[in-house]
């Protein structure tokens, strides 16, 4: 095991020397897992400390892989928003370029409470398009729709996100994870409402 921050850089050095693409996790490894009844503050040891807060670790983690495709969505989302307000053409542009700021105003805020809400049950949040991709259920952007194609994606994308809102509040029930659920459902009521509104914008 490494004992100092030079004999990490060592390490660094010796796996890239010898092509190991793995040499990341290796080094990660030697970071201790401990309680914080035996922390050492004092300590120059790379260290993580255990999260005990009430509730299960195997059931924060399955909240974390819940609340990551939920930010995954929400992300997504916004940037289709974005797409949709900037590049939207046709009599309803004014309507639907206010609607849609309003919209990706409101999922900017929630993309970083889903990401801190993950943080804070102890893992790692998603953060690159590469991450985004692989977990999102929604659908890429096209700016060269017509108005009521991009009200109709939109739509897709709003429900899409209250599915997964759903879903996540499911792995929620019974681990005293008030605070998850608490934000989720606020999530789903939001874009519940905005999907309310994107489909009024179809009906005839």
């Amino acid at each position: 095991m490494y004992r100092s921050v030079l004999d990490v850089f060592a390490g660094f050095q010796f796996l890239l020397r010898n092509g190991n693409r793995n040499y990341s996790s290796q080094i990660i490894d030697i970071m201790e897992t401990i309680t914080l009844e035996k922390l050492d503050v004092k300590s120059p040891k790379h260290r993580i400390l255990t999260v005990h807060t009430g509730i299960k670790e195997s059931a924060r983690e399955n909240i974390a892989q819940g609340l990551k495709k939920m930010l995954a969505d929400s992300y997504c989302l916004m940037l289709m928003t974005q797409n949709y307000h900037w590049n939207v053409q046709g009599m309803n542009f004014r309507t639907i370029h206010l609607m849609t700021e309003e919209n990706y105003t409101n999922l900017f805020a929630a993309v970083d409470e889903l990401a801190e809400r993950i943080r804070s049950l102890g893992f790692k949040a998603p953060g690159t398009l590469k991450e985004f991709n692989s977990l999102t259920s929604i659908n890429v952007p096209n700016a060269n729709l017509s108005e009521q194609e991009m009200v109709a994606d939109l739509l897709e994308g709003n429900e899409a996100v209250v599915r997964t809102a759903r879903e996540c509040i499911e792995l929620c029930e019974g681990t005293k994870d008030e605070v998850s659920l608490d934000l989720l459902t606020e999530r789903m009521q939001y874009h519940e409402k905005t999907a309310w509104m994107l489909r009024s914008m179809l009906e005839r």
